[in-house]
């Protein structure tokens, strides 16, 4: 069955003031279609730019389903969001953006017994786990934007974390799910075999399972024999040993319905780790080892590689962290840790890492780190690992597009090897760092997307596709599919499951008003007009009253903002504390940087930014 066009807005612009009025007169909540408000939801983390519609905060779940309703009502299509953190253009799009992230963000509750916790999409995970602690638990999806990643969206994405290697993927724990369809019927999504809900449910229930016997051998060849798989739908869920339809929502980035609630596995808080910091001089071998250290059952091994080192010894707030940990100048470092009940347990596995890195023939290459505080500073610059990135000055930046392939471990050092002529085949490197524990590092080209980026990203990007493939590996392996990557789902998935695909999104999306084009129908990746520079972006010359010659102009300083939301903190840290009061993305340090950077463009009329400053 072929998917439904993706609706254009019936009637509707951005900034439609009939919609606005009748949003307001009808929700309990926020309702922002002013062009500076649009503008700062009209990018993430990604490369991507599209002005919403408008954007609604529900203050309350009944708002939320109304706001739901009145889109499908006037066929205006519907883009869920929380953080806006997403690096392939999940949250973007010309739409109507709910963002939950402000109001929609409590923890419901917790069964201590049973490990389970029912939480709204807004909660935020670093919030969530602070409040589980006090039962000895934690939700272990531990992702490095935990200070700001909303669990409607780690959901939505099928987000993974360092630790995945010992606790899974989002798909892995997600229980069930409460969700809105685009019907506005509200249903539970959950096992398949209770056979519970209303009559519609039952009958998708029904259909999942026929389209999974339909297609259960294509799904077997198809999908890759790697935990790290996140594009399309989760089919391969739909079948035993899992069959969980909540699952089918899980990874499928608002296209199929709008979460409503979670309902969580959680796990033990590990009462102690040990962090061996062990030193490569070559990345391959760095990357030919790693199959031999998960072995040890570590619950993390994270790479980071030598311009990241350089990077990070140059910020303040790592350099001393860097000097205390990293002997000589390694090429790469793998962060490799170990949890138990008891302290013996991971500083015996420690020990087995020394050993085992001497008999490799790196003999006294391991930092071991015992101490909590020290561990906790050595993840912090693992964690700002993208920020760390991002801080290269310049017009070339290292760009997402490829950044979370995974290839099985035996195939590692060669897959990196390759993409590194890759890389250097069209006249640019990569930077290196992330999940080596199970073969998805994050790597992003240098390129310049105001000039001649675009042609190399397409190019290096079916070059990578190529390369994953020969591996049978995933061509995304975290941060999902987006406007990034969902055209590359029908040459690795084939057009069966490609069409399956499509069928589903018929069946729950009829009029393709939830966030289109994600995932199916989707645009070309390299559409120059979705991008955040688009052909022909220039800024107004500027005559600035400070000294901005270290950043190549005011208006290069203002671009540095990378987007992923890390300001969206409420810990300690420097930090204008507008944000942490009103919770308003006007106030975010973000939200002042593309308020600016729209209006230095040319974009926002400069009464109106000034208006949003």
């Amino acid at each position: 069955m072929n998917a439904p066009s993706p609706a254009r807005p019936g009637g509707t612009h951005p900034g439609d003031t009939a919609l606005a009025a009748r949003l307001r007169r009808e929700i309990d909540g926020e309702v922002l279609f002013d062009a500076a408000s649009r503008g700062r939801y009209s990018t993430d983390a990604s490369i991507y730019q599209i002005e919403p519609l408008g954007v609604v905060i529900p203050r309350t779940e009944e708002a939320a389903r109304t706001a739901l309703a009145i889109a499908m009502g006037e066929r205006v299509p519907v883009l869920p969001r929380g953080a806006g953190s997403s690096q392939c253009g999940q949250t973007v799009g010309a739409a109507l953006v709910i963002d939950d992230s402000k109001y929609l963000n409590r923890l419901l509750e917790v069964d201590a017994a049973e490990r389970r916790a029912v939480v709204q999409p807004g909660v935020v995970l670093d919030a969530l786990n602070a409040q589980l602690r006090l039962h000895g638990l934690w939700f272990p999806v531990d992702v490095s934007t935990s200070a700001q990643a909303t669990l409607g969206g780690m959901a939505g994405n099928n987000s993974c974390g360092s630790r995945s290697i010992a606790y899974g993927n989002m798909v892995h724990n997600v229980l069930a799910i409460d969700a809105l369809t685009a019907a506005g019927e509200r249903w539970r999504f959950g096992p398949l075999h209770e056979r519970a809900g209303p009559p519609a449910y039952l009958e998708l229930v029904r259909r999942l399972g026929a389209l999974y016997e339909r297609e259960k051998a294509e799904i077997a060849g198809r999908f890759p024999a790697v935990q790290r798989k996140v594009a399309g739908y989760n089919l391969d869920h739909l079948g035993p040993p899992h069959a969980n339809a909540a699952h089918l929502l899980v990874g499928s980035e608002g296209t199929l319905a709008y979460f409503e609630r979670l309902h969580l596995k959680l796990a033990p808080l590990p009462a102690a780790r040990a962090l061996g910091v062990c030193h490569f001089p070559r990345f391959h071998t760095a990357m030919d080892l790693t199959q031999h250290i998960v072995k040890l059952g570590p619950t993390a091994v994270e790479l980071v590689d030598r311009t990241m080192i350089g990077l990070a010894r140059d910020i303040p707030a790592f350099g001393k962290t860097v000097e205390a940990f990293i002997r000589g100048a390694p090429d790469a470092i793998l962060l490799v840790e170990f949890a138990g009940e008891t302290s013996a347990e991971p500083q015996g596995k420690l020990r087995q890492l020394v050993q085992l890195m001497a008999d490799l023939g790196l003999p006294g290459s391991v930092v071991e780190v015992t101490d909590a505080k020290q561990q906790k500073d050595v993840w912090e610059v693992r964690k700002a690992g993208l920020n760390i990135m991002m801080s290269m000055k310049g017009d070339g930046k290292p760009v997402s597009f490829i950044e979370d392939c995974a290839v099985p471990l035996e195939h590692l050092a060669e897959y990196t090897e390759r993409l590194t002529q890759v890389f250097e085949k069209h006249g640019t490197r990569g930077t290196w760092y992330a999940h080596a524990s199970v073969g998805c590092l994050h790597v992003r080209p240098v390129l310049d997307m105001r000039r001649e980026g675009a042609k190399q990203m397409r190019a290096i990007a079916e070059e990578a596709c190529a390369l994953v493939r020969q591996y049978k590996g995933a061509y995304s392996g975290e941060h999902g599919d987006g406007l990034a990557r969902s055209e590359w789902i029908a040459p690795l998935f084939g057009p069966r499951l490609t069409a399956a695909l499509a069928e589903i999104k018929s069946w729950l999306d009829p009029r393709g008003l939830m966030n289109p084009g994600k995932i199916v129908s989707p645009p070309r990746m390299d559409d120059a007009s979705l991008f955040r520079f688009k052909p022909g972006y220039r800024t107004i010359p500027l005559a600035a009253a400070l000294d901005w010659t270290e950043w190549g102009g005011y208006d290069k300083a203002v671009e540095m903002c990378n987007n992923n939301g890390h300001c969206r903190k409420f810990d300690a840290g420097t930090m204008c504390p507008s944000y942490r009061a009103t919770r308003d993305e006007q106030h975010v340090t973000r939200g002042r940087a593309n308020t600016l950077r729209l209006a230095l463009s040319g974009q926002l009329a400069f009464e109106d930014a000034k208006e949003a400053l």
